[in-house]
């Protein structure tokens, strides 16, 4: 089945807003092992519509429409696609009622412009839009299943994976077998070393192997197919069980959603422990990132910012002395940090951070990237300096990321490791062993 995913609006081509609408698309087909030979863009223009519309009907079997489906003057696409394959527009009065009963929920009267959003070429099928006006619609044209969605991304999520998914995946059932996947996240290995270990991993015409970086993470998206059900799971179980065989630790999780922060939470949760933190250069990005988790007020008693000396000493107890000896981004201002935090708060462990993101603040002796993280429990602490020659943003990102990885093999009894692509300066903590292999 050959998939083209197509977007719809001027502003996408003026570069006003950022076009995630097709990786979104693409991500999801693939999810059904339905792979997008090609994507387009193209103004609000009835022409150029209807040169992509016939362009994407000669080569593909499934077209995702995105945009133009609003009330306005320029929202023209299902005009455009039902003028180009000879069908004609009909009121849809399901829809209609539909978009009616959505005014009338938010009190508000509806336009007569908005009457447009529910003509739909003859013949095509509704597609429901429970949060916003405009219905989607499949049309089948040319042995072409043209299916148009809003372009407003959380309609189109939902959409796409409440209506769209659903009809694609019974049109391919019983097409070249069953085919199964997964998505399994890696942190703390590079993707051109990620490559290397797993060389000969996947080479079977049956199975595939995919790689995918989204900072500071690295994704593999293993497949598998099979002539039934059992032997595509079976085989796929198989890859996933050889990359974990291969990998270790480095694989925190396996899934579409479950990120590195839900895979902290839900293994404190599971052990019954309590956690704090303590941050200066990540601004509570770590706090940030465990409350965005469901579920995570069961574990997290809450966390200080303490980016200014005095909100260290005030707030965790850090000894002035440290600060004036050692200065802020050291070992026993991050251990005094984590130790405060966890005796402040009550938890069964903390950590911290602190460090220099930059551009400016850095040394000979504390260049700019440099971080020190620590975690403190009743039985050990341990600290570790890392530099991350790395643009402010990221360098918190990877900083955040780095500590949340600890709390997770803290909890799994791993060493508390580096990434591998990222080098330690000068370990000094001989309490806790720190892997650091080669750049990629």
């Amino acid at each position: 089945m050959i998939a083209e995913v197509l977007t719809i609006g001027d502003e996408l081509l003026r570069g006003e807003i950022v076009d995630s609408n097709k990786s979104f698309l693409s991500e999801r087909l693939l999810r059904i092992d339905v792979h997008t030979r090609f994507q387009a863009s193209v103004c609000d223009t009835p022409a150029d519509m209807t040169d992509a519309f016939l362009r994407a009907a000669s080569r593909s079997d499934v077209v995702l429409v995105s945009g133009g489906l609003g009330p306005t003057r320029d929202d023209v696409t299902l005009e455009v696609l039902a003028k180009t394959f000879g069908f004609e527009l009909k009121l849809h009065e399901p829809s209609l009622r539909a978009l009616e009963a959505f005014f009338e929920r938010f009190g508000r009267k509806m336009a007569e412009s908005n009457v447009k959003q529910v003509l739909l070429p003859e013949g095509s099928e509704a597609l429901p839009n429970p949060v916003g006006t405009a219905p989607g619609c499949l049309l089948e044209a040319e042995d072409t299943l043209f299916f148009c969605m809003p372009g407003v991304p959380r309609e189109l999520y939902q959409m796409m994976d409440e209506q769209v998914i659903p009809r694609i995946a019974a049109r391919a059932t019983g097409k070249g077998g069953v085919v199964r996947s997964t998505l399994l996240r890696t942190f703390g290995i590079g993707e051109s070393s990620l490559e290397d270990e797993l060389a000969d991993v996947a080479r079977d015409e049956h199975v595939s192997l995919g790689f995918r970086t989204s900072f500071p993470d690295n994704f593999l998206r293993p497949i598998a197919r099979g002539a039934s059900v059992a032997e595509a799971d079976e085989r796929l179980a198989r890859l996933c069980a050889s990359i974990r065989d291969r990998l270790g630790a480095l694989v925190y999780s396996e899934g579409e959603d479950q990120s590195l922060e839900a895979v902290v939470v839900g293994g404190l949760v599971e052990r019954g422990l309590r956690i704090a933190t303590a941050e200066s250069c990540t601004g509570g990005l770590i706090g940030a990132k465990l409350t965005a988790v469901p579920g995570s007020s069961a574990t997290y008693l809450g966390g200080v910012t303490a980016y200014a000396n005095e909100a260290k000493v005030a707030h965790l107890g850090v000894a002035t002395e440290l600060l004036e000896t050692d200065g802020a981004v050291s070992e026993p201002v991050a251990l005094a940090m984590a130790r405060g935090a966890r005796e402040r708060f009550g938890a069964d462990l903390a950590i911290s951070t602190t460090g220099i993101s930059g551009p400016g603040g850095g040394s000979d002796e504390k260049p700019v990237g440099l971080v020190w993280i620590a975690l403190s429990t009743a039985e050990e602490e341990v600290a570790q300096e890392f530099l991350f020659p790395l643009d402010r943003e990221r360098h918190r990102v990877i900083t955040a990321q780095v500590a949340l990885d600890w709390i997770r093999r803290h909890l799994l009894g791993e060493e508390h490791v580096a990434p591998r692509y990222l080098l330690a300066p000068r370990p000094k903590s001989p309490a806790a062993p720190f892997g650091t292999g080669a750049a990629s």
